[in-house]
């Protein structure tokens, strides 16, 4: 039965100043961002449209607070009120985990919104610029959380393989759920995306496939993780991640159907 190893979450200390390896993972994430972007800008259709590196850097600055605020703010008011509201000075504690995605994705889009406006370029093409090159970042957030040791997972059946006991839990062999949203939600993610973006789509459809392929992709691997809260619909528990990816998904569906059905000189403007 593998154990999971309970690693120190402080990489490494420089006097008083403890770098944690979720900031690390953040940080990889944030690199990783730019990495990917250099390639996506030689493609074709984006270089077409004006794209530049720069225009990657300063997207990254304002994408930044927009995960950082929205990613902790989303934690505070979707998954923990309650606790938050009694512990309020835990809220800036980032350094402990606890980011939420959806939180995170939504304080992206404003933020993005205001870059965009400042720029004088249409958001709708932001998105679709940037939406392949999220995954990746998302899933080194999600190894992050399996250093730190959270968002175990569902208990599994002992004769699972990977079936990990997480003794800062209980002793019971669970599902390793973070490393299974890291190589569905993240990595799978990416790489369908990443081939459906590679060519000219209509403006919008590329962010409304990160949005569905996130949602469906989130909704699944929430059956493996241990849910932070839930309700029943219909007699059906719904955990709070998958309750968090249906607006996800419905908008993706409605919004491809709206970026291929739009006039002609909406849909190939930009990208």
């Amino acid at each position: 039965m593998l154990i999971h190893p309970l690693p120190d979450p402080v990489a490494f200390a420089i006097g008083p100043l403890a770098v944690h390896w979720y900031g690390l993972m953040y940080m990889l994430a944030f690199i990783l961002f730019l990495l990917i972007g250099k390639i996506r800008l030689k493609q074709a259709h984006i270089y077409r449209a004006g794209w530049r590196f720069e225009h990657l850097e300063d997207m990254l600055f304002y994408g930044v607070l927009g995960v950082v605020l929205g990613g902790r703010l989303g934690e505070v008011f979707f998954y923990h009120p309650v606790y938050y509201a009694q512990h309020p000075l835990d809220i800036f504690a980032v350094w402990k985990g606890g980011m939420s995605f959806h939180g995170g994705f939504l304080g992206v889009i404003l933020a993005l919104a205001i870059w965009a406006k400042k720029a004088n370029r249409n958001v709708l093409d932001v998105y679709d610029l940037i939406a392949p090159l999220v995954p990746l970042g998302y899933a080194c957030g999600r190894i992050g959380n399996f250093i730190n040791a959270e968002l175990w997972g569902r208990v599994a059946d002992a004769s699972l393989p990977w079936a990990m006991i997480w003794p800062n839990v209980d002793q019971l062999p669970r599902h390793p759920s973070p490393i299974y949203q890291a190589l569905v939600d993240g990595v799978l993610v990416f790489i369908l995306l990443w081939l459906y973006a590679r060519k000219q789509r209509p403006r919008l459809a590329t962010g409304a496939m990160f949005a569905l392929l996130y949602g469906c992709a989130r909704f699944f691997t929430e059956y493996y993780r241990t849910p932070d809260w839930s309700i029943d619909v219909i007699g059906v528990p719904v955990s709070a991640g998958q309750l968090l990816s249906v607006p996800m998904i419905i908008f993706g569906i409605i919004a491809l159907v709206f970026a291929y059905r739009a006039p002609p000189a909406l849909l190939r403007q930009g990208q």
